[in-house]
């Protein structure tokens, strides 16, 4: 996992991961103040090294002087050995009420050159005299040193077309999408993905994929959206992947903080949903692919704080997606954790947290099978020793009517920790922190936060098979192979890992517990290869 220090005031932003020579590299954004666009390594894209910035806003008077927003790094396919990367930039002449895209190349991924621009041709300042013969002589500077690596005529930065886009600060919003550029080539024919608006209907309901279709290297023509679904004020941070022979779009959506996608047969048909089009639940952000050595990974930031995503960010580990049998991508978890994993806890030694009574017991079948009963009242089984950082997986199937769950980090004397509520009838997950909030007296003690919730296809009904993970302050759960839950939490460091039953009979089967090596974030052998960089 990856982010900021607290105390630099500074935490990450949207992201871009490209896999290269067996290294993860990883570039972006710093809140928030938008100023450069960070770069950081991996080998395993768990632990990260930052080294060399990658890019900066330009001087003043550029057209990106002001801040740079979301990029896209990928193979130059014009050039062998060299990267391009798509960015955001916004200038200080408009307040940054307009998006556009650039380009900066790198011929090692480490050292980036802006290409030179026609910002000053189509938007000469008004400056008289000395000041404008210095901000001349300035930008030809700049543009000598990016001439060395870039030979075509530059038609950077691009800007929404009014023909498809608005692109009129004299409209209602005052503030015109143009950003989050995604390069996809297919063949022959290539194109820019970006976040746009289209330029009628109703208001909040105008964003869009826009389009641009690369026509000649470098050089991009606008298109008409590539999906508008008359829905959501903006598709941000869009991504096009195909995957077994259809094409899959994915977003990210304001009004709820959710990743979710698209698919379609053929890029110019419609877009379709599934029932449930949520890729990741809410908190997670700003989704960005990338292909390794295994196949397709999915990478965001995670907002610890819902109502501000500019406070307290992270890179959670990434998820593996794959398409099932019906069509419907599928997130699972990131198989790099195997490389974590330690000794396993012994799941035969199981005891009720509170007091039992006769309505309560544990009753072993085999080896690999135990029954849990719970009459009339709640009663967690916890195994006995104190975990961290830990993976449990097992079966779970209700005989019967009631309710069950996961809970774990409890503190054994307050019973304080996260509860995980699982409803394996309708296929619904909650996780609540509930505890004591020692700072407060009466009612105000009881502390009960919501802090995630997903849903998944329950079939059959009344079982399923779960794995749940707590590395670090990252929680993940796992149903039927599927990733339900994703997030970052930090109220409880550690405790004991049970299962509950209220009013319930449940069976357990093949239960596992492994403790799980704790994450840092600067990987040492990587500090020592990098400091040359």
């Amino acid at each position: 996992m990856f982010g900021e220090q607290v105390a630099t005031r500074k935490v990450i932003g949207d992201v871009d991961i490209v896999y290269h020579d067996g290294l993860y590299h990883l570039f972006h954004l710093v809140l928030p103040n938008h100023d450069f666009i960070a770069h950081a390594v991996s080998e395993n894209g768990i632990n990260w090294r930052r080294i060399r910035n990658a890019l900066f806003i330009g001087d003043p008077g550029s057209w990106d002087d002001l801040m740079l927003w979301t990029m896209h790094v990928s193979p130059d396919p014009w050039q062998d050995g060299r990267w391009r990367m798509f960015y955001t930039g916004l200038s200080r002449r408009e307040q940054g009420r307009i998006q556009r895209v650039g380009l900066a190349v790198s011929d090692d991924l480490y050292a980036w050159q802006k290409v030179p621009v026609n910002w000053e041709d189509r938007r000469g300042p008004n400056d008289p005299g000395r000041v404008k013969e210095a901000v001349r002589k300035a930008r030809q500077l700049e543009s000598t040193s990016a001439n060395a690596c870039f030979d075509s005529a530059s038609q950077f930065p691009l800007e929404a077309d009014p023909q498809y886009y608005e692109s009129s600060l004299a409209g209602q919003r005052q503030w015109i999408s143009c950003r989050d550029p995604f390069y996809f080539r297919q063949g022959q024919r290539a194109w820019l993905l970006a976040a746009t608006r289209v330029n009628s209907g109703p208001l909040v309901r105008r964003g869009c994929v826009g389009l641009f279709e690369e026509v000649a290297p470098n050089q991009f023509e606008a298109r008409p959206p590539l999906h508008h679904p008359e829905l959501y004020d903006d598709i941000e941070v869009p991504n096009l992947v195909m995957l077994q022979d259809r094409y899959y779009l994915i977003g990210s959506i304001r009004e709820d903080a959710k990743i979710r996608y698209w698919h379609s047969d053929a890029i110019g048909n419609p877009w379709a949903s599934h029932s449930d089009n949520v890729l990741l639940a809410s908190g997670n952000y700003a989704g960005r692919i990338c292909t390794d050595g295994q196949g397709v990974l999915l990478w965001n930031f995670f907002s610890c704080d819902a109502s501000h995503r500019t406070l307290n960010n992270l890179l959670p580990p990434p998820k593996r997606l794959t398409v099932d049998d019906k069509g419907q991508l599928c997130p699972h978890t990131f198989e790099g954790f195997d490389a974590f994993l330690r000794e396993s806890i012994d799941t035969h030694c199981i005891f009720p947290l509170k007091d039992a009574c006769e309505r309560d017991h544990v009753r072993p079948c085999d080896d690999n099978a135990m029954e849990l009963v719970s009459e009339g009242r709640f009663q967690a089984f916890v195994f006995e020793q104190t975990l961290h950082c830990f993976q449990f997986r097992g079966r779970l199937r209700l005989v019967g009517e009631g309710k069950c769950g996961v809970i774990f980090r409890i503190d054994p004397q307050t019973h304080d920790g996260y509860y995980l509520s699982l409803d394996l009838m309708k296929g619904v997950a909650q996780l609540r922190a509930w505890g004591t909030d020692r700072q407060h007296v009466g009612e105000r003690m009881m502390k009960f936060e919501s802090l995630q919730e997903g849903y998944w296809r329950a079939e059959p009904k009344g079982e399923a098979e779960i794995k749940l993970l707590a590395f670090g302050s990252y929680l993940e759960l796992s149903v039927n192979g599927r990733m339900v839950l994703s997030l970052a939490d930090q109220t409880y460091r550690s405790g004991l890992v049970g299962i509950y039953a209220e009013s319930a009979k449940l069976m357990v089967e093949h239960p596992e517990i492994h403790r799980l090596q704790s994450p840092t974030q600067t990987d040492e052998h990587l500090a020592q290869g990098f400091k040359r960089k």
